[in-house]
């Protein structure tokens, strides 16, 4: 298990900068006119991203998410079900722009975002592409044996997060459409999973959405009834190949309207992956890593906390991220804690307000700061 007893391991939460032309092909593969020109820059830029990652000093890489246009609505591509129609995605950020209206000038999404933003569930979801996921594993493990890289992850949306961002128009109930999202994605997890790679599923359901329902109570039930559809889908596969990844929503904005970790970690240690990826460098939640003084980690259970932001175009200073690592070791224990990312840097692609140089800087600096907290155990 990629966990083992070595301390402050690291890794990334997914999306990693896009070359500037792959963002177009995405787009236009939205629209289904992508054919082969497609398939080699996807494995160009995985090649690339994963040597990248290597040089960069990440001991478990991942293809960067190269062939996503966004973590969660790529699935548009390889299930059925899925078209244009209204929806009320922007629930939350409209409420964000209610308290900040001069907010909304500063926070344009790009026009792949847009793009993938706008389907929702208008029909019966099952598995349209099998073979895409075979396509990512295959150009991701030719491009780490290549690099030499140490461990390898791969992401994948939970039923939870692709309800939110393609809400149901189609199903009797929300029950309905997790259930059928668990049979239509069940095969992607199991696919990775049997690569030998690590999977993490991608659960921003489980604290983002928050704004999005009137009262706490309500959004637990929905993140409790999310929980049991993603441990339904993953049922039979091995927890220590897999994590799970949280986080507030990966936009520079008040976050005001957040839920604190401490109202939802019980929901979130119902997963059932072993790992847990979760924000720990932005200033709305930098402070959370004290949760763990007062909830117990069960002794299975790692923490991979963010340690750089992937939002600003500061670089943090490695002895910054030693310090937020040495906090959260302080807690539960060096052992248990791998250095990650609160979010990715391309969650949609052409997105990201970091530049690419920086993007790679930053994972540099979080590299270093790993070496010199664990040069600080001995």
């Amino acid at each position: 298990m990629v966990r083992s007893m070595e301390p402050f391991l690291t890794t990334h939460t997914g999306s990693l900068p896009r070359p500037s032309d792959l963002a177009g092909l995405l787009i236009e593969r939205e629209d289904g006119k992508t054919g082969g020109a497609f398939d080699q820059a996807v494995r160009q830029a995985v090649e690339d991203t994963v040597r990248r990652q290597v040089d960069a000093g990440i001991d478990v890489v991942n293809d960067g998410e190269m062939s996503k246009i966004g973590y969660s609505t790529y699935v548009t591509q390889r299930l059925t079900g899925f078209g244009a129609a209204p929806t009320e995605i922007q629930r939350y950020r409209a409420g964000v722009y209610a308290e900040y209206p001069d907010f909304q000038a500063f926070s344009s999404g790009s026009p792949a975002q847009a793009a993938a933003t706008s389907n929702a569930c208008i029909g019966d979801v099952t598995l349209k592409d099998p073979d895409a996921v075979q396509v990512d594993i295959a150009n991701l493990k030719a491009a780490a044996e290549g690099a030499g890289a140490r461990e390898v992850f791969m992401s994948a949306a939970s039923p939870g997060v692709i309800s939110y961002f393609l809400p149901n128009v189609h199903y009797p109930t929300r029950t309905d459409y997790l259930a059928a999202l668990v049979d239509a994605m069940r095969p992607e997890y199991k696919a990775i999973v049997d690569a030998g790679l690590i999977l993490q599923l991608d659960c921003p359901d489980l604290a983002m959405t928050r704004g999005a329902y009137g009262s706490l109570e309500e959004f637990r039930q929905v993140a409790e009834e999310n929980v049991e559809a993603l441990n339904e889908a993953l049922a039979g596969l091995p927890a220590d190949r897999m994590r799970v990844h949280l986080c507030w929503g990966n936009g520079e904005a008040p976050h005001t309207r957040d839920v604190e970790l401490a109202d939802v970690i019980d929901v979130v240690l119902r997963t059932a992956p072993l790992g847990i990826s979760l924000e720990g460098a932005n200033p709305r939640h930098g402070h959370e890593w004290q949760v763990f003084s007062d909830v117990e980690l069960p002794d299975d259970r790692y923490l991979v906390p963010g340690v750089i932001d992937s939002v600003t175009n500061f670089v943090e200073h490695p002895d910054l991220v030693a310090q937020r690592l040495g906090n959260y070791a302080s807690v539960v224990g060096a052992e248990r804690v791998m250095a990650g990312t609160d979010c990715g840097f391309g969650t949609f692609a052409g997105s990201s307000r970091v530049a690419p140089s920086v993007a790679w800087a930053k994972l540099g600096a979080m590299a270093e700061g790993a070496r010199r907290a664990k040069a600080r155990l001995t």
